[in-house]
């Protein structure tokens, strides 16, 4: 296994333990087993660090191969893909769980300046997933060329807000209300197809 793979194993697997609030470079090296030059030589900042160890458990989380799927409506790949952000929040009490865990880290007034930029470079890696997603269809043909930036950020909206209708108490399923409005949403974008 490769050192860059090592830190970034470490820095995952302390994010997934809960461990977002110790994620510094220090501790990732010492769970890593490697030394601050080392880590540093890897990724110079925090930042770099954190950017990679998101872009990798959304990667294994969610790999973007059915956006690249042509057998299926161009469209109906983006609400799946997007559908796939929204379950990663969990449903009931797992939802509400992460939603807690959410509040305390990142919304709370208690939560350090830190800790809450944390939250900043998950969103930024949401986007720049989203964007992706965008982009392939733009190539393809499937969307027409705009703001992919814009667009993203609007499909992030609706994506949270279903995240959170997950945890929330309904009368009606949360699933069937995910897919009306990611239709909708979906609907408000450009497609040629």
């Amino acid at each position: 296994m490769s050192t860059r793979r090592k830190i970034l194993d470490a820095a995952t697997s302390m994010l997934e333990e809960g461990n977002g609030q110790q994620l510094t470079v220090r501790a990732v090296a010492a769970r890593a087993g490697v030394g601050m030059g080392t880590l540093r030589h890897h990724f110079p900042t925090q930042r770099v660090l954190l950017d990679a160890v998101l872009a990798s458990m959304y990667e294994s989380a969610m790999p973007d191969d059915r956006i690249h799927d042509t057998a299926l409506p161009a469209r109906q790949r983006l609400i799946d893909n997007l559908g796939r952000l929204v379950a990663a929040i969990g449903i009931g009490d797992e939802a509400r769980a992460r939603w807690g865990d959410i509040f305390r880290n990142y919304i709370s007034p208690d939560a350090p300046d830190d800790v809450r930029g944390t939250y900043a470079a998950f969103d930024e890696q949401a986007a720049r997933r989203v964007e992706t997603w965008l982009s392939v269809l733009v190539k393809q043909g499937a969307l027409e060329e705009g703001d992919n930036t814009a667009r993203a950020h609007f499909l992030l909206c609706v994506v949270n807000g279903l995240a959170l209708w997950r945890a929330l108490p309904l009368a009606e399923s949360a699933l069937a209300r995910e897919v009306e409005a990611l239709t909708f949403a979906t609907d408000a974008l450009p497609f040629t197809q």
